[in-house]
């Protein structure tokens, strides 16, 4: 079932064998263990606040596949800066496991709060050290180097909106906008979204958990919507 789910929201990226509208400009941002290419795609006005929207860590959680298909076909409103990444973990999508082909957890690697936690393929395997593994180490070089003002990082099961930094204001407003609950919860240790908040702490940077299963293309097409809002509400 879970195989089908992805097959399904592959097809929704073009990731598979349906082909969305070419965007304006692909980038390999790096590789994964196994040697797949983490592409971003970029649209809109590259003048603008870069919003960053990534539709997979975790292997086992594709919903995000299908927003991250929609913006890629969409017309953009003025004044939009879109970074779209697909997959985050592309040896996890393609084997449907939670964790990398090296058995961590992508969003228990990242530097900030890091702590030492689990054994391979443990559901929440922080990985030997920090920054220990090739598909984060690739995205913190390219976030880096685009500088988000808004990062949006989807999940599934919890379906709701979470994050506990100074910008609630912005993530009650995705929640609104998209009818999910939003929830002041602190992100774990090793998550991307604390290392992205202690660099980049004027931006927004949160996550957003489908519920469990294949997400309607009503669901998809709010959430894309919602993305846009925020998107065009960047200031430079």
């Amino acid at each position: 079932m879970l195989r089908g789910l992805i097959a399904a929201a592959l097809a929704a990226t073009g990731l598979a064998a349906a082909q969305p509208q070419a965007p304006d400009r692909s980038v390999v941002v790096g590789h994964s263990v196994r040697g797949r290419a983490i592409v971003a795609y970029e649209r809109g006005d590259p003048t603008a606040p870069a919003a960053l929207v990534v539709g997979v860590i975790h292997g086992t959680e594709p919903a995000g596949l299908a927003v991250i298909g929609r913006l890629r076909r969409v017309s953009l409103p003025a004044g939009v800066h879109l970074w779209l990444v697909p997959t985050a973990n592309p040896d996890g999508l393609a084997a449907g496991t939670r964790q990398n082909a090296h058995g961590v957890d992508l969003n228990r690697n990242w530097p900030t709060a890091w702590v030492h936690n689990g054994r391979p393929w443990d559901g929440y395997y922080s990985g030997p050290r920090p920054m220990s593994e090739p598909e984060n180490r690739a995205m913190r070089a390219f976030i880096l180097r685009i500088r988000p003002a808004l990062t949006i990082w989807y999940h599934q099961p919890l379906g709701l909106v979470y994050g506990s930094d100074p910008h609630v204001a912005v993530l009650k407003r995705y929640a609104r906008l998209t009818g999910l609950p939003y929830r002041r919860l602190v992100a774990p240790r090793g998550a991307a979204t604390r290392w992205e908040r202690a660099h980049f702490p004027r931006g927004a940077h949160f996550v957003v958990e489908f519920p469990a299963g294949r997400i309607s293309t009503a669901t998809a097409r709010r959430h894309a919507a919602a993305v846009l809002a925020l998107a065009k509400g960047l200031s430079p």
